[in-house]
């Protein structure tokens, strides 16, 4: 019996056997898949991470080619080039140019500390006032690498900035791919982004505008924020990205000076979202604790600029990182107790942000960003907009509406329309869930199938307030188009939904959805490819050269025939070339972030024209009316020399009055200085002077020597003796009788048959450019003329 029972066990123990090996085979098969399937993963993420990569430098070496076959860049001389810096792009780059210049690295930056050119008998802290870190940064590397002997200074620079249009088409596509599970999405991202480039960027025309430094690095922010909100995340994951959130958010806001109004936009999507109950609270709070340390740290750099510590988007980020810790959830309580709990907190949040905001302004006596709040108040009508700051704003095109056509453009290119599908959807769905956190309880939320990503709910809001704000104001739109593509492409990428779609349409099934998520961009790349790659070719085969011969006289006749320690005055578009290609000081300049130099430019707006007269309104419709060529002038003013009113065609009758303001006010400001006049055509050097003392003998000490520059024209053919009687008191008192000149003798005019082989054109005023703004693309029309093909 025991052997019977030993062989019974014996079977029995065979046959375990036998059944465990089917087992350990399906294990092994599962195993096997597992790993095929992990291997087939990482291989598909890194063939979308190099696509991402190349996307990017594709749109880096596209605006790179625009920008040479635009301008002929690598042929013009280092003045042209110079001149194509237009605003306030040739003031920022002229602070490159003064490092890469300086003695040494140490001196540079003492210039830079202490700096008396931007601003005349005033010393300025240009690190504290103006967001220059990145010249700052690329100058010291272009001094310390060795690449001098390989790429001038100027090449370095602008190919930075291109390099980093690779990095926000990088961090768009990533955006979309986080959004939707699929590099499809990215690519249809990154395509979209290229086409549409006429209302996503303008960095080929404006390279070293602030935005086209910071917009990068927003983007990177926004990728980081899009995965730190996805769920099941590992604390390391979290940490690392937080991070990389911290370093997106500094950099942004360390090079444009609009930071902190994006930043409020941000936070307050974020808040909505936390008191909706769709984010979690904690990784709300940590956010907010990251965008007030970038801040912090940025009002550290700029030696403790006082507009980042009055700004509302700090006093914002304090207040609901107070109120946060006396908040209770919405899930506590029946409805009404939520709902006043929701207005309670919401209220309380703004009342303490307006209250800090105001204490700290008052603390620091803060003026210098009330132009922003002039404005905007002025633009809603619900404040004066005969404020000359206000005004200065609204009547630039790049500060109002967004355009109608910007929309058929977006259409154009299909990134529209499922654009508006999914914004629509979403919010359908985001205000559905609200309302169902807001009345139903936990249990209930639970069983519902119907439900938002974080992520997802972030975007959705993210774009919805972009939008906004480049809809109220078209310089803003930047700051949303690219986002559009991202979130466009999520639409018809994402499961979200196609499932929606499908369950409405009672058919859905996993294999109709895996096909319509791929099937769709597929067809919408294959349209965009055959539509639009025989106009890219052609845009690309175009050939141009930049032609601006008055500009370059003026600066090369600046450069040679005034004292190094000449101050100009007036128009803001041109005194930033003339401080870049000249070197002199100015008077105001379009940075115009400060209080002092609002006053300043006001004060001389004021000079140009006669108050109470019409000499404004008529020289603004002189200017609309337009005319073949641009025009320059100078009236200077200086202690020891004599000076020169330089002009080309056309003008209103006014100019003497306008003289006589302008002399009126540089007398009053600088008495005892000693002033010439003098005049001549545009291209003819043989100009008559007089010289003459002022009343008043005060001594004016240093920096006694001005210059006035205006835009005002000249009327044509008018001689020297019909000025005099348009206005004899001006010469009289000026000019004794004896110096008046009988004539004035004067070479002809250029014909128009020479310059009747270069073609000139305005720039195109859809995309900013031709426009009189200081903030857009080219505040005088850049002629050019096109160059034959290689």
């Amino acid at each position: 019996m025991s052997t019977l029972r030993q062989r019974k066990d014996v079977k029995r123990k065979d046959l375990g056997q036998e059944r465990q090996i089917p087992d350990s085979r399906e294990d092994h098969a599962k195993r096997t898949q597992t790993s095929f399937q992990t291997w087939w993963t990482g291989i598909w993420v890194v063939f979308g991470a190099v696509l991402g990569v190349s996307l990017g430098l594709l749109n880096c070496t596209y605006m790179a080619t625009l920008h040479e076959n635009d301008l002929w860049f690598s042929n013009i001389k280092e003045v042209e080039r110079e001149i194509s810096f237009r605003t306030e792009c040739g003031l920022y780059y002229s602070y490159y140019k003064q490092m890469i210049q300086a003695s040494s690295i140490e001196q540079g930056l003492l210039e830079l500390i202490y700096d008396n050119k931007t601003e005349s008998r005033r010393t300025i802290n240009v690190l504290q006032r103006m967001n220059i870190y990145q010249e700052v940064f690329l100058s010291i590397l272009y001094r310390l690498l060795p690449v001098q002997e390989y790429l001038e200074p100027i090449y370095f620079y602008i190919y930075t900035v291109f390099s980093l249009q690779a990095l926000y088409v990088t961090s768009l596509y990533a955006t979309s791919w986080f959004l939707s599970d699929s590099w499809l999405a990215g690519a249809l991202t990154a395509s979209w982004y290229i086409l549409n480039r006429i209302d996503t960027t303008r960095v080929e025309f404006t390279i070293s505008l602030r935005e086209n430094w910071s917009l990068p690095f927003f983007a990177l922010q926004v990728a980081s924020i899009t995965y730190y909100l996805r769920p099941q995340l590992k604390p390391l994951q979290q940490r690392a990205v937080l991070l990389l959130v911290f370093l997106s958010t500094l950099w942004f806001s360390l090079t444009w000076q609009f930071n902190q109004f994006i930043l409020l936009v941000q936070a307050l999507g974020l808040f909505v979202l936390d008191c909706l109950d769709l984010i979690s609270p904690d990784k709300v709070a940590r956010l907010y604790v990251v965008q007030l340390s970038s801040l912090l740290v940025v009002w550290l750099l700029q030696f403790c600029n006082p507009m980042l510590l009055g700004s509302l988007a700090v006093s914002f980020l304090v207040s609901t990182l107070l109120v946060k810790r006396f908040q209770a959830g919405l899930k506590r309580g029946g409805p009404l107790s939520r709902l006043a709990r929701l207005v309670l907190g919401g209220l309380l949040v703004l009342a303490l942000t307006f209250t800090i905001n105001f204490l700290t302004k008052k603390s620091l006596q803060l003026r210098s960003d009330e132009h922003i709040y002039k404005f905007v108040k002025a633009k809603f009508g619900l404040g004066s907009t005969r404020d000359f700051d206000a005004k200065l704003y609204l009547c630039e095109e790049a500060f109002g509406l967004l355009p109608l056509d910007t929309f058929d453009r977006l259409a154009g290119t299909l990134v529209l329309y499922p654009y508006l599908c999914a914004t629509s959807v979403l919010l359908a769905v985001l205000l559905f869930i609200a309302l169902r956190n807001l009345i139903g309880s936990q249990s209930e939320a639970d069983q519902h199938t119907l439900g938002l990503r974080p992520d997802v709910a972030y975007n959705l809001l993210h774009t919805v307030l972009f939008g906004l704000l480049a809809y109220s104001t078209m310089r803003m739109k930047y700051l949303w188009t690219g986002h559009m593509c991202a979130f466009a492409a999520y639409g018809l990428c994402g499961r979200e939904l196609w499932d929606i779609c499908l369950r409405t349409l009672c058919c859905h099934t996993p294999a109709k959805l895996r096909l319509i998520r791929y099937a769709a961009p597929v067809s919408v790349l294959i349209f965009l490819y055959f539509k639009f790659w025989p106009k890219v070719t052609e845009e690309l085969s175009e050939l141009r050269e930049f032609y601006d011969p008055d500009t370059v006289e003026l600066m090369t006749w600046i450069s040679s025939k005034t004292p190094v320690g000449a101050v100009f005055a007036g128009s803001m578009q041109l005194l930033a070339g003339i401080k870049l290609c000249t070197g002199r000081s100015l008077t105001n300049h379009p940075h115009y972030e400060d209080q002092a130099l609002r006053e300043r430019t006001r004060e001389e707006k004021q000079s140009s024209t006669n108050r109470g007269e019409s000499v404004a309104s008529g020289r603004m419709e002189s200017d609309m009316t337009g005319s073949e060529t641009s025009s320059y002038h100078l009236l200077y003013l200086s202690k020891v020399g004599s000076g020169t009113l330089k002009y080309l065609n056309k003008a209103e009758s006014e100019t003497c009055s306008i003289i006589s303001s302008a002399v009126s006010w540089y007398t009053r400001s600088m008495p005892g200085s000693r002033l010439g006049l003098c005049t001549g055509r545009c291209r003819q050097w043989e100009l008559t002077m007089w010289s003459w003392r002022t009343a008043s003998a005060t001594s004016v000490g240093t920096g006694a020597a001005a210059v006035y520059v205006t835009s005002w024209m000249w009327p044509m053919g008018t001689s020297w003796t019909t000025l005099v009687r348009m206005s004899p008191t001006l010469y009289r008192h000026l000019i004794p009788a004896s110096a008046w000149p009988s004539k004035l003798t004067t070479q002809p005019t250029p014909s128009s048959s020479s310059v009747s082989s270069r073609t000139r054109h305005s720039m195109c005023t859809s995309c900013g450019r031709g426009s009189l703004d200081r903030w857009a693309a080219a505040p005088v029309p850049m002629c050019k003329r096109t160059r034959p093909a290689p």
